[in-house]
């Protein structure tokens, strides 16, 4: 060992064995050092550690400007990089400072921000309690596109989770963060749960409040404090901008989504039939997170406090005016309505899917609910269904209507129409497309005409109004065969039998 610096293990290893009654020469060698090493060892002369530098071992570059010129800099801004500085002294000391000299640099900042430089803030971790605080938060799945028979489908996640048991609950929002989609989402997890915590914590939902007027987001405000007292619970934010006081969630979105997306690599697939199917599969990821913590959830759930007899409002209501087009506007989408109600005045209680419209106090109509932005403008959701009677009167109002586009219900309708718009005079191709909506509307078979005049065209058979109307009428009053079984005449011998 001579030349070798003993190891802190080296000594430790040697000091067991002495403390196992072996001898010093059988110690030492046990360990592997020198009788010498091990009698300066029972000295306490050799511990192991490596021996302080206070001095230092070549000359500092910047000794000469450290006080004058980076201190200063540093003083007034503490958070330069040291290659900013670097570069600055390159700039005004041409050759005397070369770039090898960077990590030295750092070091230097590192140490004077340690000793001198500003406070930091400080992370509080705080104790929970059962039943006390349930926290919630928006999120969204990067890395992964979702889609829905193909079609990209854009969304975000609702994220409810009790700060305590870790329970959770995720839900899928369309259309981005808003009060809307906050409320329904909370409601849905606290029944589900079976109970409400004390308090509910929410960042500062600035999404929520962009673009609203102070009078818009004071009644969201109220909206919000409302909904939170009739659980009975305690209604805080966060400050602005101060992401981990809502770190009870901010982590477990990371875990939650972990897992979906390890639940997706084992699905194999990203593609889902439709939206409520991946809304259950969804949950069933979750439910499966929720599993892992079970115990301290049925734990939980006894401090929740009870939930109350009946839900309170989770949606946004706006009055609407039905315009002479039959149609109204929601949020920068025109939605279509049916003719009956053109120029009445409505209710519409927005929820984040769907849309519903009253007349007074009755519910009139439920419409799937879009959502715009920056990227789609204006959209326009048109059902022919709500108009085609007022149009199959007037059906050269297709051609230039504002709505031309949205009345063609799928891909075959618009094919349909391209194509008779080349082949047929103006007045008969307008006449012929309204009629066929017409027909598909009043005998209930949009999917069936469409597939069938499609046919037509591409088979090059002449299109006739009357004769497809005449199909499906034919169709629908068809008269149905009746089987009468006759009976056998033997039964009628045992009916003479009986009167002898």
């Amino acid at each position: 060992m001579s030349g070798k610096k003993l190891t802190k293990l080296q000594v430790k290893l040697y000091m067991d064995s002495k403390l196992k009654c072996e001898t010093q020469i059988a110690a030492s060698a046990r360990t592997g050092v020198s009788i010498s090493s091990a009698y300066r060892m029972d000295k306490g002369k050799l511990t192991g550690n490596k021996r302080e530098i206070s001095w230092q071992t070549r000359e500092d570059p910047f000794a000469g400007i450290w006080k004058s010129v980076i201190l200063p800099k540093i003083e007034r801004y503490p958070n330069l990089l040291a290659i900013t500085v670097l570069e600055f002294l390159q700039d005004n000391f041409p050759g005397k400072y070369p770039d090898k000299l960077l990590r030295t640099l750092q070091r230097r900042l590192k140490k004077w921000k340690a000793l001198y430089g500003p406070t930091k803030e400080v992370i509080f971790n705080q104790e929970h309690f059962p039943g006390r605080m349930g926290i919630s938060d928006f999120t969204e799945l990067k890395g992964i596109t979702i889609t829905i028979r193909g079609q990209n489908f854009d969304h975000i996640f609702y994220h409810f989770r009790l700060t305590y048991s870790g329970w959770s609950f995720l839900k899928v929002v369309q259309g981005g963060e808003s009060y809307t989609a906050l409320a329904e989402g909370l409601q849905e997890a606290l029944w589900r749960l079976g109970g409400s915590p004390k308090e509910h914590r929410t960042d500062s939902l600035s999404a929520a409040f962009k673009n609203l007027s102070k009078d818009e987001a004071d009644d969201i405000t109220k909206n919000y404090e409302e909904f939170c007292a009739h659980y009975k619970m305690i209604a805080t934010r966060n400050n602005r901008g101060i992401s981990h006081e809502n770190g009870s969630v901010e982590s477990p979105h990371g875990h939650v989504k972990r897992r979906i997306t390890q639940a997706l690599m084992l699905r194999g697939s990203s593609d889902f039939a439709d939206i409520k199917s991946y809304e259950d599969w969804v949950d069933v990821a979750v439910s499966n997170h929720n599993r892992r913590n079970a115990k301290e959830v049925d734990f939980e759930r006894q401090s929740l406090q009870k939930l109350p007899m009946y839900k309170t409002t989770d949606f946004t209501e706006v009055v609407v005016k039905v315009h002479s087009s039959s149609t109204v506007e929601i949020k920068n989408v025109t939605y279509s309505v049916p003719s009956r109600l053109r120029g009445e005045t409505l209710r519409a209680h927005l929820y984040q899917d769907r849309i519903e419209l009253y007349f007074g106090s009755t519910k009139a109509l439920t419409l799937q609910r879009i959502h715009s932005n920056k990227k789609t403008g204006r959209l326009k959701v048109i059902d022919y269904k709500h108009i085609i009677h007022s149009l199959h009167k007037k059906p050269q109002a297709f051609r230039c209507s504002q709505i031309r586009d949205e009345l063609l219900p799928n891909d075959k309708f618009r094919f349909i129409w391209k194509h008779i718009d080349k082949t047929m005079p103006p007045k008969l191709s307008c006449k012929f497309i309204v009629g066929i909506l017409y027909i598909a509307n009043k005998y209930n078979c949009e999917d069936d005409v469409g597939t069938y005049v499609a046919d037509l065209i591409y088979d090059k058979k002449p299109l006739s109004l009357l004769a497809i109307e005449q199909r499906y009428r034919k169709i629908e009053n068809g008269v149905p065969d009746i089987i009468i079984n006759q009976h056998s005449l033997k039964d009628y011998n045992q009916l003479m039998e009986a009167q002898i």
